[in-house]
């Protein structure tokens, strides 16, 4: 979650002097000072006077929090149209990338939870929220959740935050729209182009909103770290720093499943993928952003790995806008560990509601700065869970969607090493 954009740039130049700096060094500074705060306040013995001004510090959080409720159902729909309307995917080589994709997702969602389930982060401290929260535990139906995946009616999915039955509006309309798309330009007709600048135009208009709440993200984790601190001292971020390792462990595991892969389905060597895409994982990691990345990832598969043109462009151009394992493990363990804190047991059957709705969550907002933080509310809403917690996770997203992104990046270049087969590119197709 930092900013991606040119320091340099006129357009940076014009802007007031707070918002040159960059977002992740703005949450820095706004821990550092919220820290401060709440030891100021008592860390852990306040004073009753302040009881009401430590109170509110949690109201930045909440609107926000809000925002992205607001945000997450019509960023995944028109993010979905989005691609629908403008990747080209040859059918043959389309099917094998909707497998690995599936296969890839599945995977990364399985380790999370295995992860959590293992090593139990949850447990490891005390994380309750100040104010409390109501838990509505469901009970698992395969059934009804088939028939709950159509709509009684098509804005129905907006309102209820229900992703799987946003994901089966979004797609059919895709289908249908690229359906009229192909139709359109066999016949030289031009009319696609208005309902496709239609929906790039509220795409780009939703993304831009988007970014207004996350410049907000500072005020936010400064507010809730500091009313924790003052309220609670530093005891609940004991089982923050176990939650961070188990999901760095997690994104470790998924790594390895990937150089594994590369070695059983592809020429390619995993220590030369490792090293020849060492500049993708690092800008990924910096800048935050698969969609930034995206250029370089590239470039990178066809000079310093090798790779055919078509395989890199399928698994680092089409691949990036459906492929988020990274994100999509993290939502998962994400919540698990909410569960886990709050001493709510989430069933086999409710963790595989999990992995179903991380996996469309992930798919509808893949290439979408920023996309975990926006989707995880409708991962927690598909199981019951509290998203005021979400808050809390606020604080040390920063630094792991950084290395969820890189995950990301890595996770399009398997795609690619996968498409491009066991056979090296020869001399000719160079």
């Amino acid at each position: 979650m930092s900013e991606t954009k040119n320091t340099n740039s006129p357009a940076t130049e014009n802007r007031p002097w707070w918002q040159q700096i960059p977002l992740t060094l703005q949450i820095i500074m706004a821990l550092v000072l919220a820290v401060i705060l709440g030891i100021s306040l008592g860390a852990g013995n306040p004073n009753p006077s302040n009881a009401i001004f430590i109170t509110n510090l949690a109201i930045p959080a909440e609107l926000i929090l809000k925002a992205l409720r607001a945000l997450a159902t019509p960023l995944i729909l028109v993010a979905v149209l989005h691609t629908f309307m403008t990747t080209n995917i040859p059918s043959k080589a389309g099917r094998r990338l909707a497998v690995i994709l599936v296969t890839n997702t599945s995977v990364a969602i399985l380790v999370g939870l295995l992860v959590a389930n293992v090593l139990r982060p949850g447990t490891w401290g005390s994380l309750v929220l100040p104010v409390p929260t109501q838990i509505t535990v469901q009970s698992f139906d395969p059934w009804r959740l088939f028939k709950d995946a159509v709509p009684q009616a098509i804005l129905q999915p907006l309102v209820d935050n229900n992703v799987i039955q946003l994901i089966v509006i979004a797609i059919s309309f895709g289908l249908v729209l690229r359906g009229l798309k192909s139709e359109q330009i066999d016949q030289g007709k031009k009319e696609y182009q208005s309902t496709e600048n239609v929906i790039a135009t509220l795409f780009d208009a939703i993304i831009r909103i988007l970014n207004w709440v996350i410049a907000l993200v500072p005020l936010a984790v400064f507010g809730i770290v500091a009313q924790v601190i003052a309220e609670r001292g530093f005891v609940p971020f004991q089982s923050l720093a176990a939650f961070i390792v188990a999901v760095l462990l997690a994104l470790f595991l998924q790594a390895c499943y990937y150089l594994l892969r590369i070695k059983i389905g592809s020429w390619v060597n995993p220590r030369q993928f490792l090293v020849g895409g060492a500049d993708a994982f690092l800008t990924a990691f910096s800048t935050s952003s698969s969609t930034v990345t995206m250029p370089i990832t590239f470039e990178i598969l066809q000079t310093k790995i090798g790779l055919r043109e078509s395989s890199a462009s399928l698994g680092a151009l089409v691949g990036s806008n459906f492929n988020h394992d990274g994100t999509a493990l993290y939502e998962a363990m994400s919540a698990l560990y909410i569960s886990q804190v709050i001493g709510q047991h989430l069933s086999l059957g409710q963790q595989l509601v999990v992995v179903l709705t991380s996996i469309f969550a992930s798919v509808g907002a893949a290439g979408i700065p920023n996309a975990g933080l926006v989707t995880m509310t409708l991962v927690f809403t598909s199981v019951g869970l509290p998203t005021d917690y979400i808050a809390l996770l606020v604080t040390v997203d920063w630094f792991l969607d950084r290395c969820r992104t890189a995950i990301n990046v890595m996770g399009d270049m398997t795609v690619s090493a996968l498409l491009d087969g066991k056979k090296p590119r020869s001399v000719n197709e160079a």
